[in-house]
């Protein structure tokens, strides 16, 4: 599981919180990081913020999906955009979670992108 986040403080306690409920995870600070990281083609689930600078969340799920890259998203946000959580959804994501979200907010987003209940 990977988090992008410019966010510090998110980047900090959410794989805390992923490793409460028993998943491993790595944080990157922004797209390109994660784009250049090893962990690329092994991330089953990617949790991602929809505003950073340089490229954006919706920026990085097009990026994946023209690469053929089929990972499930769950994107996070502190601004909720009707349009963009509209366009996200439609491209394939499995959630668009409001910062600050609930654990059983995450927990069902989790359940939905893993396939699991």
């Amino acid at each position: 599981m990977s988090v992008v986040d410019d966010d510090e403080s998110v980047r900090e306690s959410l794989p805390d919180l992923l490793s409460e409920l028993g998943f491993a995870s790595r944080a990157f600070a922004s797209a390109a990081e994660f784009l250049q990281s090893d962990l690329l083609h092994q991330t089953r689930c990617l949790i991602l913020d929809v505003a950073m600078p340089g490229m954006s969340g919706p920026e990085l799920q097009r990026e994946l999906l023209q690469r053929g890259m089929n990972i499930p998203i769950i994107f996070i946000t502190a601004q909720g955009d009707e349009k963009v959580r509209a366009v996200v959804l439609a491209n394939g994501a499995v959630a668009y979670l409001l910062k600050p979200f609930t654990e059983a907010e995450l927990r069902c987003a989790l359940a939905a992108a893993l396939g699991t209940k």
